[in-house]
């Protein structure tokens, strides 16, 4: 199929997030210009400010598509464990489904991030996703019984952030198997509540 009869039948959004995702996450959003994308989505320059106002908004909607990517592979790698502890661990096993992608290349919301400006609509994106994962850490640690789920939950995040770190910067696949085997060392040192022992 050819790029103009596929463009005819997907929508300029899509087409626009498409060429966003490849080009921000590989490149950094500062270093895409909004013509690159327009020209790489093969759409007018009209749909794009159409759609997203601005180029922030295109960068807000393309972190919001990474947080929803996140969410369905830890959701779907989360339906292989029974137990909340188990599936605290398993957080790190679909990071690591994204550490092995030839294409990984760190957070893409650290990244695009640390190339904004501070109160941005663009670092409020970035800080919904890590807040969103601190909350998933802290729902399963309170599921699982500790004591201290929001401390715990702080810590596993921690090693969430290394983790990512050392996949990027030493091209190591296998750092999100060493978070892990940290995580479930502090597992195994955290106190439970009362009410579960």
């Amino acid at each position: 199929m050819s790029t103009s009869s596929r463009g005819a039948r997907t929508p300029a959004r899509e087409r626009l997030l498409q060429a966003a995702n490849e080009l921000f996450y590989g490149e950094g959003v500062e270093t895409v210009g909004i013509d690159r994308v327009i020209e790489h989505a093969g759409v007018a320059k009209a749909s794009l400010y159409n759609t997203f106002g601005s180029k922030e908004g295109l960068v807000c909607a393309y972190l919001e598509y990474r947080h929803e990517r996140s969410r369905e592979r830890i959701a779907r790698t989360l339906t292989r464990f029974r137990s909340p502890r188990e599936q605290l661990l398993g957080v790190f096993d679909a990071q690591g489904e994204a550490f092995t992608d030839p294409a990984y290349n760190g957070c893409a919301f650290v990244r695009a991030s640390a190339e904004a400006p501070a109160g941005s609509a663009v670092r409020r994106a970035a800080q919904k996703y890590r807040a969103w994962v601190l909350d998933l850490f802290t729902e399963l640690a309170a599921s699982a019984g500790y004591a201290e789920p929001e401390e715990l939950a702080r810590r596993l995040h921690l090693l969430y952030d290394g983790a990512e770190q050392a996949a990027r910067m030493n091209r190591d696949p296998s750092a999100a198997t060493t978070a892990r085997g940290a995580a479930a060392d502090l597992l195994d040192a955290a106190p439970l509540a009362e009410s579960s022992r």
